[in-house]
């Protein structure tokens, strides 16, 4: 299989990779998360004007027409910079809910998305869902043209600065009936929505949002009405593969940091990374770096060649829960105590890495996903 980008794709990651060494100093992300909003918007604009928010969208619908492989690409210089602005949740989550939405509302809001005027997130999970998506309780009964909606939904990513809110509601059907499911467009200032917002382990933010009688029109329905769960799950898959992008990433600016580190560090007058133990253990990350890799470039291929991308996603998934796990902790021990220190990078790579792991899934959960699914 060819991995190999072609003079485009090394060209844009090529622009990342220099963004992120010359903008984006570890020291200011420290500083921006200690604010309210815990990301910079003028950056986040000027991820715009670089054309980076504009890549996975049509260019019927003013994007560039990019491809996974070209998402993939930003995402993982993304995870190398430890990159705050919320390009997950608004561009590949939101975003990709949205291309698929009708020409109504991509026109509504995809300009505003692609120029960097407008943060969107996605409100699925809710109190007893764990990672099921299709049980919601959160409720949109019909009300004269338009749904009146009436709910909780628990860890929304980027929530705290959402200008829209995609929220997965029932329509009609028991609490968890795969049936029944409708997703709505809604203006986070509409009133009846109340935010809760909190850091996230890895210093992001994330919002609890509470939706009390809240009117919405019929025509701000994502995709066909209680339908929503099928056009959910397929843009969650590809949300994984976006996270496995990331995480590729972190994984690799976590163990060159800790081979660097180890020719540094001495100790009885000699590098530590003269250990033998040490070294065995450095090579254990290396090896699952990169058969992660491999796995994140494979199912993102799977992806721009519009392939079936369930099986793809939910193994990749599994993996980043045990590789992610091997590199993040041989990472700390080989720092020792300053592994755990704020003031040192790796202890915010690993609290991030840690975060992925949880978001839409854990190992275990796609593990028997991936048992369930067909090849």
């Amino acid at each position: 299989m060819d991995f190999t980008f072609n003079d485009e794709q090394n060209l844009l990651r090529d622009s990342v990779r220099k963004f992120i060494e010359k903008d984006y100093a570890f020291e200011s992300r420290r500083q921006l998360l200690k604010t309210d909003l815990g990301f910079s918007r003028e950056t986040w604009k000027g991820f715009a004007d670089l054309g980076w928010t504009a890549l996975p969208f049509s260019e019927a619908d003013g994007g560039l027409g990019g491809s996974a492989v070209d998402t993939m690409i930003v995402l993982e210089e993304f995870g190398r910079g430890l990159v705050v602005e919320p390009y997950l949740p608004t561009v590949v989550f939101a975003g990709g809910l949205l291309r698929r939405a009708s020409a109504g509302l991509r026109g509504k809001y995809l300009p505003g998305l692609i120029n960097g005027d407008l943060i969107a997130a996605v409100a699925y999970a809710e109190p007893e869902s764990r990672f099921d998506l299709s049980r919601v309780s959160t409720t949109a009964k019909k009300d004269g043209d338009g749904y009146v909606l009436t709910g909780k939904k628990l860890a929304v990513v980027a929530g705290h600065a959402a200008d829209l809110l995609i929220v997965s509601a029932r329509t009609s059907g028991a609490v968890n009936d795969r049936s029944g499911i409708t997703l709505f467009a809604v203006d986070a200032k509409s009133a009846g929505i109340e935010r809760v917002t909190y850091a996230t382990v890895d210093g992001l933010r994330g919002a609890n949002l509470t939706f009390t009688n809240v009117k919405v029109g019929a025509d701000q329905i994502v995709g066909d009405a209680e339908r929503g769960l099928e056009l959910l799950e397929s843009v969650v898959d590809e949300v994984l593969v976006a996270l496995g992008a990331e995480a590729t990433g972190i994984m690799e600016v976590m163990y060159k940091s800790t081979v660097a580190y180890t020719k540094e560090r001495k100790q009885f007058g000699v590098a530590i990374a003269s250990f033998q133990v040490l070294q065995h253990r450095m090579v254990d990350m290396f090896m699952e770096y990169e058969q992660f890799k491999s796995l994140t470039y494979m199912a993102t291929m799977a992806q721009a060649s519009a392939r079936p991308l369930a099986k793809h996603a939910a193994g990749l998934k599994w993996l980043l829960g045990r590789s992610g796990r091997v590199v993040a902790q041989s990472a700390i021990q080989n720092h020792g105590g300053m592994g755990m220190t704020e003031e040192l990078a790796i202890s915010h790579y690993f609290k991030r890495l840690t975060m992925l792991d949880l978001m839409l899934g854990n190992g275990d959960y796609h593990l028997e996903r991936y048992r369930t699914l067909q090849a």
